[in-house]
């Protein structure tokens, strides 16, 4: 996610925050309702990010939200299992 931050902030000043913040909408949209989003793998859900093409992947467990991975969508869907 950084990454994506640091290289969208090269390209526009002040991009790199608003990844950010569509980042931060996700997790918050996540945080209310962690089961309306669909299951990609196993217990691993996708919550998609609003104006990036990015994906946060997570798992709703007992306790805590884990958070998998930040993925870009244009990459191979599954790159991320091997993380």
């Amino acid at each position: 996610m950084v990454a994506a931050a640091v290289y969208y902030e090269q390209q526009l000043a002040d991009l790199g925050k608003r990844f950010l913040v569509c980042a931060q909408e996700a997790v918050s949209r996540i945080r209310i309702n962690p089961q309306l989003y669909p299951v990609v793998d196993g217990e691993v859900r996708r919550c998609l990010t609003r104006t990036f093409p990015f994906a946060l992947l997570y798992r709703d467990e007992p306790d805590q939200i884990v958070i998998v991975a930040v993925m870009r969508l244009h990459r191979d869907p599954d790159y991320w299992k091997n993380r």
